[in-house]
């Protein structure tokens, strides 16, 4: 897809819902940080733009949730360079500051890696996907502050990445994944390494069909790309709440994944879709992940050989969804 890949996909119609986010987790507090920007265009309501602000604090347990939503009016947007403005705050290729009740953040990034894209060029031309997912910057280091709770975080060494979606309708269910701070089983870290999936089932005449898992990244010094329509339908995938194996693969390269979310630290939201029906997300930004690269190898018996061992603990950013609420959860936004 040309041009930048942050720019705003909605032309002011009806049925259309839109999606900026920061996912990241800050290694000095270990607080995980999900911060939204949105906007959906109902089929038979007025649009509207919306600011979400998420903190999971493992030091004392605390899971914050909050959303303040405007009517679409408010939402202004510049395509060079790109700016998205929702009243007051504001998002950049470099940066995003804003607040509302008693949330504020204030942060800044230098974008390093080439974007990235889970979708199949030719699913978006033939609009196969109903929604399409986008990492405009993939993985980067986050300076700066957030305030909730009562309390004020400076970030330190901090690591995240920003995302865009958009689309008409959601997936029935689904699981999500990013992480871009690694270590190898002896400490040492992986900066230049990072990965990003999600694995979907969508309604297809009368009955859910999938799993279908891209999953991008880079390892071993290399970009990996499991997205062609054959792929993501062959890409091994099991997901609940809190836990997902995966296992993708791009040319020689096999990724084996598996995330482990403690359900205490999942924050519940909701998302409504432009024909009003709903789907009840919960995501932890502090979940751990381990993930094997395997490369083939004709001259090992198994076929193929191990190149590299990653984990992130408490680090990996998490989300699971389905059409109906978990019994037992909380919903921190609605």
């Amino acid at each position: 897809m040309a041009g930048n890949l942050n720019a705003l996909r909605w032309d002011g119609g009806s049925g259309h819902y839109e999606v900026y986010y920061l996912s990241a987790t800050d290694r000095a507090s270990g607080c995980g940080l999900w911060i939204r920007y949105t906007m959906v265009a109902p089929l038979d309501a007025d649009a509207t733009c919306s600011l979400w602000f998420m903190a999971m604090d493992p030091r004392d347990g605390g899971l914050i949730g909050r959303k303040h939503t405007r009517p679409a009016a408010d939402l202004t947007f510049t395509a060079e360079p790109f700016e998205l403005r929702i009243g007051d705050a504001v998002l950049t290729d470099g940066g995003m500051s804003g607040g509302f009740e008693d949330v504020r953040w204030d942060l800044r990034w230098t974008p390093v890696e080439p974007p990235a894209e889970h979708v199949h060029p030719l699913l978006q031309r033939t609009k196969i996907a109903k929604t399409v997912l986008v990492l405009p910057h993939p993985a980067f280091d986050v300076e700066g502050t957030v305030a909730f709770d009562g309390h004020e975080v400076q970030l330190d060494g901090c690591r995240g990445g920003q995302a865009h979606l958009w689309g008409s309708k959601h997936a029935a269910r689904w699981a999500w994944v990013h992480c871009n701070d690694f270590q190898g089983l002896d400490g040492t870290t992986r900066p230049d390494t990072w990965i990003d999936g999600v694995s979907v089932f969508v309604p297809r005449f009368g009955r859910e069909l999938g799993p279908n898992s891209p999953i991008v990244g880079r390892f071993a010094g290399r970009d990996f790309r499991s997205i062609s329509p054959v792929r993501v339908m062959r890409n091994t995938s099991r997901f609940g709440l809190t836990t997902w194996h995966f296992e993708a693969t791009d040319g020689d390269l096999q990724i084996v994944g598996d995330v482990d979310a403690p359900r205490e630290q999942l924050v519940g939201v909701t998302y409504h879709d432009p024909d009003g029906d709903l789907a009840y997300c919960y995501n932890s930004e502090t979940a751990s992940m381990r993930v094997r690269v395997w490369r083939k190898d004709k001259a090992v018996e198994e076929g193929r050989r191990l190149v590299d061992e990653l984990v992130s603990d408490g680090r990996a950013h998490f989300e699971y969804a389905q059409r109906e609420p978990v019994p037992g959860l909380e919903l921190h936004v609605r």
